[in-house]
């Protein structure tokens, strides 16, 4: 086997050339491929109940598996751990009948208890999916009623609950509970380790640089693209940069990429040997802006930003593969409507709110952080500081590593003024969106506006209770024109969602509820030549 131990650098003439390099997978196992996806941000913590982001949910949906699962383009819900599931009349109690003939890796069997702990130990952890369940299930009400039914009795209705199952995956509880140390639930060994049951294992885990899983031969759904055709494992091989993940594309080293500019993508598109998926986004991207401390705290200020920005500019970046927000909501988002009175660039309207501000001429700077290595992200800023220039606003555009960027986001204290993040959507449910924008979003990523409306938390909280689907979708109407009402955000945009892969790579699907660059190994494989 050509192992893998290499860390790519590009070189400038590596990097011009647009022809892809004909010939067979660079990484085989005996006389199979091995799929090798790169993209730029690493998985610091692989624990499925601890963080998510879209690399880390990649690498989580390869070793582990979940009740149902988002698959297609429509996204629907299919069966997975769970053959079948149903209701009680009232919503209240869900029971979910599971396949028989699941197995975690090390073979033990994926029975009721394994889901009851799964539920209870994110419940418990209280971080990462916890906020999507918390509100309306206890693990008192988990119960393992016999080795293959599991019954989850919920505090009160919640009608998008059948949405969050497929982000919660379930974990051997026998491994996890060996490897606690000082209570903590199995924490400090999932980092780095898993205990699923999914198509791949791990083989060897760098978290900043390689990731290479393994290829479960056995694995208790089969494999899609038949015995013959599966790869002997997957890579995911972290390149920062997007010009050197452009090379190794075009040199075969790598199959697939993500986290690639506008410009390399359509460049890509009509490279020979090279394909692009490209795919209307469900992703908003937005500024967040800091409501807690700092000028950012003033909602005059904030309105002041939102009016100035040139929105236009953000379309120009991505080459016009996007289209503009009307709403918090993504478009494709139930009960989504267009807000009235969302801003647009307009000065006068700018400068009405400055003045309202203990800057009314300006004279102030601010920081607008993006992750490092996202070219659109790095453009944006550029457009931000432009537009605010006739404000007297100086904007300081710093890149700053994913995870240290939302270690600084989450912390209100310490949080940027403005920091650029994309959020998508893991459910179909709008409750997905709104939930972003209230308190039980606090320490999260997606939270780092740390806004405090309490009339906003309880109009969400009844929206999401709310059994009468007309009255709840008019709901969120309301809850729509609120959140833009208090600007926690600059509203951007939903840029088309691309990857590029080697024409010899098949079985990619794209689902618009996975997270921006996330891709789905499972049905994919690599077509000799």
């Amino acid at each position: 086997m050509r192992r893998r131990d290499f860390l790519i650098a590009g070189s400038a003439a590596a990097a011009a050339g647009l022809q892809a390099v004909p010939g067979q997978a660079f990484v085989v196992e005996g006389n199979r491929p091995v799929l090798v996806f790169s993209g730029g941000q690493p998985v610091p913590v692989l624990d499925p109940h601890v963080k998510y982001d879209y690399s880390t949910r990649m690498m989580q949906q390869s070793v582990y598996d979940a009740l149902a699962k988002y698959v297609d383009n429509p996204a629907r819900i299919i069966p997975w751990l769970a053959k079948s599931w149903s209701t009680s009349p009232d919503g209240l109690t869900w029971t979910f009948h599971l396949a028989e003939n699941a197995k975690f890796h090390n073979g033990d069997p994926v029975d009721a208890e394994a889901v009851r702990f799964s539920y209870e130990r994110g419940l418990k952890l209280n971080k990462g999916v916890a906020w999507m369940l918390k509100d309306a299930l206890d693990p008192s009400g988990i119960k393992a009623v016999d080795a293959h039914t599991v019954s989850f009795a919920l505090k009160r209705p919640f009608p998008g609950f059948l949405s969050f199952v497929p982000s919660w995956f379930i974990v051997n509880p026998k491994e996890v509970m060996a490897h606690q140390v000082n209570d903590d639930y199995g924490q400090q060994y999932l980092t780095d380790h898993e205990a699923g049951s999914g198509p791949f294992r791990i083989r060897r885990w760098d978290a900043q640089t390689v990731m290479d899983l393994a290829a479960v031969p056995d694995y208790w759904r089969g494999w899609p693209e038949g015995d013959d055709h599966r790869p002997a494992g997957v890579i995911y091989q972290v390149i920062r940069e997007p010009a050197p993940r452009k090379a190794a594309l075009l040199r075969g080293q790598v199959d697939m990429v993500t986290d690639m500019t506008p410009q390399d993508y359509d460049a890509l598109a009509t490279t020979h040997g090279i394909k692009v998926s490209s795919n209307p986004g469900m992703t908003p991207f937005t500024v967040m802006l800091n409501t807690a401390h700092g000028p950012t705290a003033d909602v005059n200020f904030r309105k002041a930003l939102a009016w100035a920005i040139d929105y236009e500019a953000f379309l120009q970046v991505e080459n016009g593969a996007a289209k503009l927000l009307d709403s918090p909501f993504p478009n494709a988002m139930a009960g989504h409507i267009a807000v009235p009175d969302m801003p647009h660039h307009d000065l006068a309207k700018a400068r009405a709110y400055l003045a309202r501000t203990k800057w009314p001429k300006g004279g102030l700077s601010v920081d607008y952080v993006y992750v490092a290595g996202l070219e659109v992200e790095r453009q944006v800023g550029l457009a931000v500081l432009a537009s605010l220039q006739p404000l007297d606003i100086k904007v300081n555009v710093v890149a700053m590593p994913w995870p240290q960027l939302v270690a600084r986001g989450t912390n209100p204290a310490a949080a940027p003024a403005m920091m650029a993040v994309y959020v998508t959507p893991v459910s179909l449910d709008p409750d997905v969106v709104a939930s972003q924008y209230t308190a039980s979003a606090a320490g999260s990523f997606w939270g780092m506006h740390h806004l405090s409306d309490p009339e906003l938390d309880k109009m969400v909280a009844a929206a999401r209770r709310e059994t009468d689907q007309n009255k709840r979708m008019d709901m969120y109407g309301t809850i729509q024109k609120r959140i833009v009402a208090d600007q926690p955000a600059i509203f951007g945009m939903m840029e088309d969602r691309r990857w590029a892969m080697r024409d010899d790579v098949r079985g990619f699907v794209f689902c618009p509820v996975r997270l921006t660059g996330e891709a789905d190994f499972y049905p994919m494989w690599i077509a000799s030549k």
